[in-house]
């Protein structure tokens, strides 16, 4: 078969596909709905709103010591607190991505007794590797990494003096989900787990002790992703 009669053919194999889907336009109309429909549950987590680039997210936490110490310090009660937290992440991939948690948190501290210590502020910057599962508009995550707390403004009750507890470092475990809300917005829960040990110490009376302070970090908040947004259909018709 020479090039023309190739062509003919090509142009008539054509010709019948055009006519058949001419011929079926009420399959063609159901098969274009049923398509839409699927395009408007795809909205609410489109590729490029879960695509590589920048997300921020404020919360607020609870921090909650699950504290045990040793010797004189033994049983040590450190209070739960409540503060603002700022989350600085970084998505690589759709489901690989790194983040950046920004908090600082006053604590007081007492003897198993009730007798007060002193109070503190500890600042944790922690930095997780992430692991998100896409699930439309729900994704939840795990994630691992490091933390590194700097405490500061120690201040020792009365009966006490120079109280100090010196910087660490800690692992972290985390799980939680970001939920599409609309456009470039998420709804965001997130659980922590820290594991923190610190020397802590007072001149008067003497005690020089190690404390496991290991807190539980529980957050809600908001998200936004740089990125383009999501775009609503239009309606159906």
């Amino acid at each position: 078969m020479n090039i023309v009669s190739k062509t003919f053919a090509a142009l008539g194999g054509l010709a019948v596909v055009a006519g058949a889907a001419m011929a079926m336009p009420a399959q063609a109309a159901d098969i274009s709905t049923k398509d839409a429909y699927a395009a408007e549950e795809e909205y609410y987590a489109p590729a490029s709103i879960w695509g590589p680039g920048w997300m921020i997210r404020a919360r607020g936490i609870g921090v909650i010591p699950d504290e045990d110490g040793t010797g004189a310090l033994d049983d040590l009660d450190i209070s739960d607190t409540v503060v603002p937290e700022l989350d600085i992440s970084y998505f690589f991939t759709t489901n690989l991505a790194m983040e950046l948690i920004l908090a600082t948190a006053p604590h007081d501290i007492e003897t198993a007794d009730g007798t007060n210590v002193g109070d503190i502020w500890l600042l944790p910057p922690t930095l997780t590797l992430q692991y998100h599962v896409d699930m439309g508009a729900f994704k939840p995550y795990v994630g691992a990494g490091v933390n590194y707390t700097v405490f500061y403004n120690e201040d020792a009750a009365s009966g006490f003096s120079n109280l100090e507890l010196d910087d660490s470092f800690g692992w972290a475990l985390q799980a939680g989900f970001d939920y599409h809300l609309r456009d470039n917005w998420f709804f965001n829960v997130d659980v922590k787990k820290l594991w923190l040990s610190t020397d802590a110490s007072t001149s008067s009376p003497a005690i020089d002790e190690e404390v496991d302070i290991d807190p539980w970090i529980v957050g809600l908040g908001f998200g936004y992703k740089f990125g383009a947004p999501a775009e609503p259909l239009p309606p159906l018709k």
